[in-house]
C-alpha cells in the first residue's frame, strides 16, 4: 500500500511539474512559430544574405501605433504611410517620448493586417521585442527596416492586395515592475 501510495505522489509531482514547465515554454514556443509561420499576422524577421528580386507592382504600407494606457509614453509613426515596390527594402521610424517624470522600459510587439499577409512581410531590423528605456522628456526615433516578398504575387489570397498595415503597441516592460516590486520591498 506505501509503495503504491509514493508511485502516486511521485507521479503527481511528476505531472504537475511537467505542467509547470510547459507553462512557461508556451509563450517562446508559440512566438517561435509565429515568427517561422507568419502564423497570426506575425511576420518573419530575417537577415538579407542575397538581393531580394524588386517586383514593378507597387503597394502602399500604412503605419499604425498604440500604447498600453499604463505607459505614459507618447508614439507615433514618423510618417503615415509609404508606397514601395514590392521587394524593395524600405526604413521607416517610429517616435517614441517618455512624458512621465521618472525612466520607464517600453516593449513593443507589432502585427501585420491582413493576417494573410503576414507571412510575406519581411522585417530586416526592427525595434519590437526589445527593452527600450526612457528617461522623463526623453524621445527617441525607432527605425524599421522591411521589405515585401515578391512571393506575394503567387498568391491567389493576397496578390490582390493594394495595401498592408504595420501596426506596434507598446507595453510597460515586466523590467519596470520587478523595478517596482523591488522598491516596495
Amino acid at each position: 500500500m506505501k509503495n503504491n501510495n509514493l508511485k502516486i505522489t511521485f507521479s503527481l509531482i511528476f505531472v504537475v511539474t511537467f505542467m509547470l514547465f510547459l507553462s512557461f515554454a508556451a509563450v517562446p514556443l508559440y512566438k517561435l512559430f509565429c515568427q517561422v509561420t507568419g502564423y497570426g499576422g506575425t511576420p518573419k524577421i530575417v537577415n538579407i544574405e542575397n538581393e531580394i528580386k524588386v517586383a514593378e507592382k507597387k503597394i502602399k504600407i500604412e503605419f499604425n501605433s498604440d500604447i498600453n494606457k499604463k505607459l505614459n509614453w507618447s508614439f507615433k509613426p514618423e510618417q503615415r504611410s509609404v508606397e514601395s515596390k514590392i521587394g524593395e527594402s524600405i526604413l521607416a521610424f517610429y517616435k517614441a517620448k517618455n512624458n512621465g517624470i521618472e525612466s520607464i522600459t517600453g516593449i513593443a510587439t507589432y502585427n501585420v493586417l491582413p493576417f494573410e499577409a503576414a507571412k510575406y512581410f519581411n522585417k530586416v531590423d526592427c525595434f519590437c521585442f526589445e527593452n527600450q528605456t526612457l528617461e522623463p522628456g526623453e524621445e527617441v526615433l525607432l527605425p524599421v527596416n522591411f521589405y515585401i516578398d515578391p512571393e506575394i504575387l503567387d498568391d491567389p489570397d493576397v496578390k490582390h492586395l493594394n495595401s498592408i498595415v504595420l501596426s506596434y503597441t507598446f507595453f510597460e516592460s515586466d523590467q519596470n515592475l520587478e523595478k517596482i516590486s523591488k522598491s516596495n520591498n
